[in-house]
């Protein structure tokens, strides 16, 4: 089986020019616990192992991602003039072959891209950066009106696993008191959590109405799938997006 064959295209109606995939933990050549299509140098997987997973992604892709220094904050990086690893949690390029990147592991991964193919857009939606905005950050670094985009969903904790807080529940309603319903009472001061609500709400706040996928959940799908609240120790899967030279 080919490496593209473990990954995930997006079922979206995006323009020809948009191109991009999420890989899965298979087809690697990582050890446990990072097997096996760890991409994180950050987690403590052999990082001459990770740089070769890496190079696994060549084939696919037009050139070297710009791999993010992902600090769960609203900072958007232009992929298409960064330097060596940046520092932020979303990426936009109009820049033909830069290729945008985000990883996870339960973490909501989203793709933008306006429907004249014209700007792409990766962003790393962990709770906190959901809650400050890195969604709205990212759509105002696109600079076109956000009635033209779309945006795609991918894997991430699902509402039934994500348990917080009730500080995070406050921060959310806090800002939008629509947030609510996203948010499920559990065991005395926990809430269940439902992370892509939160980000279609916040997409269609934002004027993006054209929204695709979203619930496939991490946490429950082991084979597959890297999870931070699962395993602990444990290795990231990237989505990717790029606008193609012709």
């Amino acid at each position: 089986m080919s490496l593209l064959e473990h990954c995930l295209i997006p079922d979206w109606p995006a323009p020809p020019a948009v191109h991009a995939l999420q890989t899965t933990r298979r087809g690697g050549l990582s050890a446990s616990p990072f097997d096996s299509l760890n991409l994180g140098c950050h987690v403590g997987d052999d990082v001459l192992v990770v740089n070769r997973n890496r190079m696994l992604l060549a084939p696919l892709m037009p050139s070297e991602p710009v791999w993010l220094n992902q600090v769960h904050g609203i900072e958007v990086v232009n992929a298409g003039v960064a330097g060596c690893l940046p520092q932020g949690d979303a990426s936009m390029t109009t820049r033909r072959n830069a290729v945008c990147v985000v990883m996870t592991a339960d973490c909501l991964p989203i793709l933008l891209c306006d429907a004249a193919g014209s700007v792409v857009a990766a962003v790393h939606a962990g709770w906190r950066g959901l809650c400050e905005g890195v969604i709205e950050a990212a759509v105002h670094r696109m600079q076109v009106p956000p009635a033209t985009l779309m945006a795609w969903l991918g894997p991430a904790i699902g509402p039934s696993a994500f348990e917080v807080g009730g500080e995070v529940r406050e921060a959310f309603v806090r800002h939008d008191t629509r947030a609510a319903a996203a948010f499920v009472a559990g065991m005395p001061g926990k809430w269940l959590a439902d992370i892509f609500e939160l980000a279609r709400q916040r997409l269609h706040a934002a004027g993006i109405h054209h929204i695709y996928g979203g619930g496939v959940c991490t946490y429950s799908d082991p084979a597959r799938y890297y999870s931070y609240r699962r395993d602990g120790s444990t290795g990231r899967m990237g989505t990717f997006i790029w606008l193609s030279a012709s």
